[in-house]
């Protein structure tokens, strides 16, 4: 146990005790400016009392399932997939070029992807430069389809990820079981379900997790893009807390959003640690 004394005196250091500061944090009425700023008052559940009556708060809950579903366990996982099936059977060169071009949107700084992706949404952007050319007329993608505009987003900055996990994993995937498969008559979606994907499950449950967990707390794509609106539109629970404690002042009643985010991440963990789980005989 004597090697694993340094690791965990950094999480508790650098891991506990912030997430230990932010729960008293949001049982305070802690402020921005003002007199509660230097001294505030231990109010208890208030803040979450305040939080679950909030018609704003279940909207925040609800974008952010929306958000996180769509973009990261459906959108990123599937295109990953996709992707890696296609880098294992295309050319060598059709393979470099897609390789590359998603790889690149995965290494670009969030801040830089997100100004590129604000471009490409927004009224006089690329999207409906090429819209134009087949005759269809401009649309405000940003203020009438927010969530749509950085869920595809997302996407596109993040698929790269599960894109050379999913590679990886099929890497891993013995090409002799495939080809007895097909020598008794499976054709290759038979094989892809009932072999491939079986064998591959676990890592498919890791970056699920992973990808859930780095979408739901994606905050700087979405304040770029949308800055949370029109209104609360697309604010998901970061970009909510985030408005609570430095647009209004109201750090505990952020900081209560905050660690509700941090209670919703610790429930996806437990359940993907679950499915990873080995299998008992």
């Amino acid at each position: 146990m004597l090697p694993l004394v340094p690791a965990v005196a950094l999480l508790i250091v650098f891991l506990a005790g912030p997430i230990g500061y932010s729960l008293y944090g949001s049982l305070t009425n802690t402020a921005l400016t003002g007199y509660k700023a230097a001294n505030p008052d231990f109010i208890g559940f208030d803040n979450y009392t305040e939080l679950f009556a909030s018609p704003d708060f279940w909207k925040s809950v609800w974008l952010t399932v929306l958000f996180v579903g769509a973009s990261a366990v459906i959108g990123q996982n599937v295109l990953g997939m996709l992707l890696a099936l296609v880098s294992r059977s295309a050319a060598k060169p059709l393979r470099a070029v897609v390789g590359g071009l998603v790889v690149t949107a995965w290494v670009l700084p969030e801040i830089v992807a997100a100004f590129a992706l604000y471009a490409f949404f927004s009224t006089d952007g690329t999207l409906n430069a090429v819209l134009g050319w087949f005759g269809i007329d401009e649309t405000t993608w940003l203020i009438s389809f927010p969530m749509f505009a950085v869920i595809v987003a997302n996407i596109w900055r993040g698929t790269a990820f599960s894109m050379l996990v999913y590679n990886a994993a099929l890497a891993e995937v013995p090409p002799e079981i495939s080809e007895a498969a097909e020598i008794d008559g499976a054709g290759p979606v038979q094989r892809f379900f009932r072999i491939t994907l079986p064998m591959i499950r676990r890592s498919i449950s890791t970056n699920l997790m992973l990808t859930t967990l780095q979408t739901l707390g994606v905050f700087t794509l979405i304040w770029v893009m949308t800055g949370g609106g029109p209104g609360t539109n697309s604010s998901t629970l970061p970009v909510l807390a985030y408005q609570e404690a430095f647009k209004f002042s109201q750090v505990g009643y952020g900081t209560a959003i905050a660690t509700v985010t941090l209670a919703v991440g610790a429930i996806f963990s437990i359940v993907y640690i679950k499915a990873l789980k080995p299998e008992v005989d």
